[in-house]
């Protein structure tokens, strides 16, 4: 299979599809591995590393995709690139489409096979290719939090950790999921005092037996938002419905109530945000104000830490890009029903129940187009 790999040109985007370690895995399978000149810069991998595991460096984006049986990327296609899709192709990285109806309309009408890195599942029912990322955002968090917080970026001036005689910041970590888990142990280590919000009992127990002291945990509810939202300084917004739009945990009304300079960090826009005021920013002007309460919505975190997040990710990916190049996409989702349910198009169809459910549209099964 030919196997390529263009440049990222979502804004500050420094990840890279594949690594050379990846490609030569590819390679070493007998398939074809086409990287974009410079695609792998941000992430420390120059040209001569994939030249040198057996890839083909091109010149351009176009070419990449014309002769690509298999796209791999990192982020979602963007409107130039989606153009450039085609029948038959199959399209692996990030989707995130219950928020963005505009890209799931044009991967429809490309006709493109399209696998989404945030649905693939594994036999634990987690997301392996959706948690490298969600534990680099979430130790993120409170870092870009902290740094939101700092008077001269807007925020209320406030110290994690705090001194002597000075207390630390409240955060709350709305959701205790992977995301919410790495974000209350960074946040913790800095000495914060941290309480992690959830609706799983089972969750808040495990993260009780595990953590301990380390940091409160509470289980989430309209009245206990309301009772602690006054009192912080940073909430980390850490939910997920995989494949779906994010709950609105926090309404505009509700930042009234907040102290000005209180900080908010979406790590959920990638799915359309979790507070009610929040809009996609990019790592080149990450911040706004609303109402006195600042927000941090960068909506690729991960690539502000391009290595570390690349090297997570080819590791996570590698052995699906090689069972999609090897047996091609429909045996490979046939022998796994993990990677079926990463799904999300093909051939004009939408294959996702909560894609479907968010954007009003039907949806057919994903079983019944690998079976049929």
């Amino acid at each position: 299979m030919k196997i390529g790999c263009p440049k990222e040109i979502k804004p500050q985007e420094f990840r890279v599809g594949i690594t050379p370690n990846a490609a030569r895995e590819a390679v070493e399978n007998g398939h074809e591995v086409m990287i974009e000149t410079k695609a792998g810069l941000g992430s420390g991998f120059d040209d001569a590393a994939y030249e040198a595991v057996g890839a083909t460096i091109i010149g351009s984006a176009e070419e990449v995709f014309a002769v690509a049986d298999m796209i791999v990327k990192v982020k979602e296609p963007q409107a130039p690139e989606r153009k450039m899709l085609r029948r038959g192709q199959l399209l692996f990285t990030y989707l995130h489409l219950a928020p963005d109806p505009d890209q799931t309309r044009d991967l429809l009408d490309s006709g493109c096979t399209a696998i989404a890195y945030e649905t693939v599942t594994d036999r634990s029912g987690g997301l392996p290719l959706l948690a490298p990322m969600s534990e680099v955002a979430g130790r993120l968090a409170p870092q870009v939090g902290a740094w939101t917080l700092q008077k001269a970026n807007g925020g209320r001036g406030v110290l994690m950790g705090g001194v002597p005689g000075v207390g630390p910041a409240r955060v709350i970590v709305i959701g205790g999921g992977v995301v919410g888990t790495h974000a209350a142990r960074i946040a913790a280590g800095m000495g914060a005092d941290v309480t992690v919000l959830d609706r799983s009992l089972p969750r808040l127990r495990y993260l009780d037996d595990v953590f301990g002291s380390v940091f409160n945990t509470g289980y989430s509810t309209a009245g206990l938002m309301a009772e602690l939202l006054p009192l912080a300084d940073m909430v980390i917004g850490a939910v997920l419905i995989p494949g779906a739009a994010a709950p609105k945990l926090v309404t505009k009304a509700q930042l009234s109530d907040m102290k000005p300079g209180a900080v908010l960090v979406d790590v959920a826009i990638d799915q359309g945000g979790c507070f009610e005021t929040s809009r996609a920013t990019t790592h080149g002007d990450p911040i706004y104000e609303v109402d006195g309460v600042m927000h941090y919505c960068v909506a690729n975190m991960p690539g502000a830490v391009a290595r570390t997040s690349t090297i997570a990710l080819g590791n996570a990916t590698l052995p699906f890009m090689l069972a999609l190049a090897n047996k091609g996409w429909k045996q490979a989702c046939a022998d796994d029903p993990h990677l079926l349910a990463g799904l999300n198009v093909h051939d004009g169809k939408l294959t996702y129940a909560a894609v479907g459910e968010a954007l009003g549209l039907d949806v057919v099964s994903a079983a019944d187009l690998v079976n049929g």
